[in-house]
């Protein structure tokens, strides 16, 4: 059911309206003060972000002005008029496509939302203040700052949408609603408007997802340039995370396209770790999605799976909704596939690594495709990758 919003013609003072693709009747309101409104953004830590949020499209119409006709209207529907104009917040749109393309809700309708399975974010943070969130429990350390509270430090509500995109109770349903919520802040936004984080810190936000949190999933919407050797403290942090059978999902990077360096984000490239890259609403691969190097042995052939990434929406700043795309939001999707897998199945959450790669063979068996640097080993099928997992791991040599 749409949820809509009173919107004041006030509110609109200097926006511009852009016509949607293929229906020039419905206006998308852009802010050309907003921050990064023409051009993407490239931080410390995270790599190509997901591309500019933008705000769910609303229609303007013009209503005839028959007195029968305009109390018909006002009647049916709530408006706001100006002179003779009245502007109508259409239901808003919802990304069902992304949730059911990737499976996830034929899993839903079989009764898994991640009961029992404790899934860590290290993003922006999160607010909890939007309505779709509200009584939600999460953890929540603040390693910017020292907020006791959940917030987001995002200079967009980038957390937020992450964790929207899983636990969201509201206009839209999340995937995995029944986890236990960790959330790290460890990113932030700069005062050129970027999302930025400094290594340390996300590390050590990583090590507190393992020993604070004591999680079974730690999802990384993030990703940063490799560096050599000992260096890289989050590299270190997160191979301790899987030296200790905690799983982890990273994005591939945004960084696709003609001039992609041919090789996938921090720490998405290691070995265990998931690698997700972004497809669109068609099943495509998306033109940013960061390609492999065709290195590695299966199932660590870089990137591992594609996943819904382009105009998917979730929970954002100021209670509102919004889209975004990236490989960031394709992350979530395949780690609430595999909070599902892990729900149905503790026994692959043991102190060791040695269910990891036998998850992660089941992934590729149940994608069936020969891999490619661009599209891994397939298009997310939470279904079948749920079905191939057997729950039986090697045993300890």
């Amino acid at each position: 059911m749409g949820q809509t919003t009173a919107v004041r013609p006030s509110a609109l003072d200097g926006m511009e309206f852009l016509p949607e693709p293929g229906e020039p009747r419905i206006l998308t309101a852009v802010d050309p003060s907003a921050v990064q409104h023409e051009a993407q953004w490239r931080s410390e830590v995270m790599g190509w972000a997901p591309a500019l949020v933008t705000s769910v499209p609303m229609r303007r119409r013009q209503v005839a002005r028959s007195s029968l006709g305009l109390v018909i209207f006002l009647i049916l529907v709530g408006i706001v008029a100006s002179q003779g104009w009245f502007l109508v917040e259409i239901p808003l749109g919802d990304s069902e496509w992304a949730f059911e393309d990737a499976g996830l809700r034929e899993l839903a309708d079989e009764g898994y939302d991640g009961t029992g399975v404790r899934v860590c974010v290290v993003d922006t943070g999160v607010d909890t203040t939007h309505s779709a969130l509200d009584g939600q429990r999460v953890e929540f350390r603040d390693f910017v700052g020292s907020s006791s509270e959940p917030l987001d430090r995002g200079a967009t509500a980038h957390g937020t949408m992450m964790v929207g995109l899983m636990v969201s109770d509201g206009h839209q349903k999340g995937a995995v609603p029944g986890i236990t919520l960790g959330v790290a802040a460890a990113l932030s936004g700069d005062v050129e408007g970027d999302n930025t984080g400094d290594d340390l810190i996300v590390a050590e936000a990583i090590d507190w997802c393992r020993t604070g949190f004591d999680a079974d999933l730690i999802s990384l919407s993030l990703g940063g340039e490799r560096m050599d050797g000992e260096r890289d403290v989050v590299v270190s942090a997160v191979r301790r995370a899987l030296d200790e059978g905690v799983f982890v999902v990273a994005a591939a990077g945004n960084d696709g396209g003609n001039d992609d360096d041919g090789q996938v984000a921090s720490p998405a490239f290691l070995p265990r770790v998931i690698a997700v890259g972004a497809s669109n609403e068609s099943g495509a691969i998306w033109t940013n999605s960061s390609r492999g190097d065709g290195s590695g042995d299966a199932p660590n052939e870089k990137p591992e799976v594609i996943a819904p990434g382009v105009n998917v929406i979730s929970t954002g700043s100021d209670d509102a909704w919004y889209a975004s795309s990236g490989t960031s939001v394709s992350t979530v999707l395949v780690s609430s596939a595999l909070a599902m897998i892990l729900e149905a199945h503790p026994e692959l959450m043991v102190e060791d690594d040695r269910c990891i790669e036998h998850v992660k063979f089941a992934l590729r068996e149940a994608l069936g495709s020969a891999h490619d640097t661009s599209t891994g080993y397939g298009m997310l099928n939470a279904k079948a990758w749920f079905e191939q997992v057997d729950p039986t791991c090697p045993s300890v040599e």
